[in-house]
């Protein structure tokens, strides 16, 4: 069995290297409408390009595993600003037929979801907090899994999406991972979003509500060689005082704060902080060296799995 899995993992890993991404995020390959799709012909155990049904030039990437169940679980993976949606999906459809968990990975592209990270509306499609909820109705239906609630993991840009969807919509994520963002939304209604939750142009039409998102668990992932921060890592005066100049100080800050938030409502602290050896700023290195598909299900779906993280 051990074996099985090591070698299905390392074609998937194969089929992943040859990916190349870009700002369209999915190649051209052949697309369908989940209109067309009812769930007793939906292809099981390969890599599906979706378009979403009621805004076809929203995409998407869905596997359903071979042994997926009505009612499966859905784990949503978000890209980083490389939009490498075809490399998430190819990593980790792995530990979803494993685990028999439907994966998604939704496609932001830089025409229409510029400020995808910060859930803003800048762009020419609607904020992709509210894309992903029409992404994961629509697998649902067409999938028979629980899109009441669903887990979600964000990569560098994706993290930045993946921890501001979480302090939005906490009613929609069990738990979340995440991976190496730039820099962070802090639990402090005083500064103003996305620095923080207080008042700004950006925030006019988000809600946050610090005694629900605090009792979603966080855990928070980043390698100890991202240093060097790269072309794409934001500086200014604000955002270095509050959170710090490397990935690593700025985790490690967010982790603190929200613990502390939670502390001083009386909530268990929802946060962990996870620093990896030998991982640059990369999500190839990290899923194929530093075992990140290993450990986002560990902190997703419990050390018990198959799957659980290598120490």
């Amino acid at each position: 069995m051990a074996e099985d899995w090591s070698r299905r993992q390392r074609l998937w890993i194969a089929l992943a290297t040859v990916l190349v991404p870009g700002t369209a995020c999915i190649d051209e390959s052949p697309r369908t409408t989940s209109a067309a799709i009812v769930e007793r012909d939906l292809a099981r155990g390969t890599i599906l390009h979706q378009a979403l049904r009621t805004d076809p030039s929203q995409e998407y990437l869905l596997y359903v595993p071979t042994r997926a169940a009505r009612g499966a679980s859905i784990l949503v993976t978000v890209h980083g600003v490389s939009r490498n949606v075809e490399e998430h999906a190819a990593l980790f459809a792995p530990y979803a037929e494993e685990h028999g968990v439907v994966l998604v990975a939704p496609c932001f592209t830089s025409e229409r979801n510029a400020g995808y990270q910060r859930l803003s509306e800048e762009g020419t499609a609607p904020r992709a907090d509210l894309a992903l909820d029409a992404i994961v109705d629509e697998v649902a239906a067409s999938t028979g899994a629980d899109g009441s609630q669903f887990r979600l993991f964000g990569f560098s840009g994706g993290a930045q999406f993946a921890h501001r969807y979480a302090l939005a919509h906490p009613e929609r994520v069990i738990s979340a991972a995440i991976g190496a963002a730039g820099w962070y939304t802090f639990p402090d209604d005083r500064t103003p979003y996305p620095y923080g939750l207080g008042d700004s142009p950006e925030r006019s039409k988000l809600r946050f509500d610090p005694d629900r998102f605090l009792r979603v668990p966080i855990a928070v992932f980043v390698g100890d060689e991202d240093t060097t921060g790269g072309e794409n890592f934001r500086h200014d005066q604000l955002l270095d005082a509050q959170q710090g100049t490397t990935r690593r100080e700025r985790a490690r800050r967010w982790v603190e704060a929200m613990n502390q938030a939670a502390r001083q409502r009386g909530l268990a602290p929802p946060a962990s902080y996870h620093e990896v050896a030998g991982i640059e700023h990369s999500f190839h290195q990290f899923m194929t060296k530093g075992h990140l598909g290993e450990r986002v299900f560990a902190a997703l779906f419990g050390p018990s799995s198959p799957a659980g993280a290598k120490p």
